[in-house]
């Protein structure tokens, strides 16, 4: 087998990503520091944008002249848990296969392979780019994207304001160009204790999360009715899930507390507001009845996160930059979200597009396969040379 010196510099590169151990719930300090100390050894200066608590931070560099225009490659360095899931490997190793075809650790898909691409691609940016390359690596993306609005702001303040934003999520290279919105929400629901042989006295709070459970799932029927055959999501309609519930104590106690956890993602355009005012209107209604006997009972609904959608764009210069790099004649949609709604929203054209497959991430033994990581350095090396 031939050997492709860029891209064993990608697997060394990746090697070391996959080893910061960047879950969610922990800092991604570490793995920022690595980042910075090898973007200064190519005489590439960084900035770093710290979270509330400087706990965690993003890193935002720029290669070439700081001038308007430029293309932002943009990958998140936090990664989903592992607990629970029946790793055959090392999650925190990069494990080829048999045949060194498939390359697993926890990120390797999901993105830190897109990282890795975009870190070795790095001298030849410095030597080809026409026009300026800069780098954003978020943290907390798999937690609701809560990097990402600061970093589209930084760089659309800036006066060397970029003109076009890559999202390296998981595509398998293919170009993204709409995405559906994320909405979550947290609904607590406070009634009555007491004894079960007479529920008349009490307010059941898991029976009422039931109630709003079920007209969520009436709503998600029914906006399955319209969907279009020729759309291009999978599903083709706006969902609504339920994903986590608790309450109760006993089998023979009135429940006081339940709470349950629910998002819709939205195509583009979707009015959730709608959708959100019917929870509320059905909360009032419940509420009514339950505080006829306990009059301190509640139901608070929290809205956890919000990713916006990604809307196509008009098809123009940059759209077609990144189609002919990706070697692709159509983009498509998907139906998980990315940061990229939060750079479309600051006036960025912005496209996604990324090696490994979006079935892969999240799961025991992830991996990005070597081809889908030559094929990425590819499309960035089409990139640098074709945008000016």
């Amino acid at each position: 087998m031939q050997t492709n010196p860029l891209l064993e510099a990608t697997i060394r590169v990746l090697d070391r990503l996959v080893a910061f151990d960047t879950t969610s719930h922990l800092s991604n300090l570490t793995c920022i520091e690595y980042i910075e100390y090898y973007l200064q050894s190519l005489g590439v200066p960084a900035t770093r944008i710290y979270n509330n608590d400087n706990t965690k931070a993003s890193l935002v560099a720029t290669i070439g002249p700081r001038k308007a225009g430029g293309v932002v490659l943009s990958g998140h360095t936090d990664v989903v848990p592992v607990k629970g899931q029946p790793w055959s490997t090392d999650p925190f190793a990069l494990s080829p296969n048999a045949d060194g075809s498939k390359l697993h650790g926890r990120g390797t898909c999901d993105m830190k392979g897109f990282i890795a691409c975009v870190l070795a691609m790095v001298p030849y940016m410095k030597m080809k780019a026409q026009a300026p390359f800069h780098l954003a690596f978020s943290y907390d993306e798999e937690v609701g994207c809560l990097a990402a609005p600061a970093i589209a702001d930084f760089l659309g303040q800036q006066t060397w304001k970029p003109s076009l934003v890559v999202i390296g999520e998981p595509t398998e290279m293919q170009v993204i160009d709409a995405h559906k919105s994320c909405y979550s929400f947290n609904t607590v629901i406070n009634g009555l204790e007491g004894h079960s042989s007479k529920p008349h006295l009490g307010v059941n709070a898991v029976m009422i999360a039931a109630d709003m459970i079920h007209m969520l799932n009436l709503m998600a029927t029914e906006f399955r009715q319209p969907a279009k055959s020729n759309s291009r999501f999978d599903p083709p309609y706006t969902s609504i899930h339920v994903g986590k519930i608790q309450g109760g104590t006993a089998r023979n106690i009135i429940p006081n507390q339940c709470e349950f956890v629910w998002e819709i993602r939205g195509l583009p355009g979707q009015d959730i507001d709608t959708i959100i005012k019917r929870v509320e209107a059905r909360s009032e209604e419940l509420l009514h009845h339950m505080r006829q006997i306990a009059p301190n009972a509640s139901i608070k609904t929290t809205q956890l996160t919000y990713v916006p959608g990604l809307r196509p764009d008009v098809e123009g210069a940059h759209h077609s930059c990144v189609m002919h790099s990706a070697n692709k004649n159509t983009a498509s949609a998907v139906s998980f979200a990315t940061e990229a709604g939060f750079f479309q929203n600051q006036g960025f054209t912005t496209l996604v597009c990324g090696p490994g497959n979006i079935e892969q991430a999240h799961k025991a033994n992830e991996y990005v396969t070597r081809e889908q990581l030559a094929l990425c350095l590819q499309f960035i090396e089409r990139l640098v040379t074709t945008y000016k």
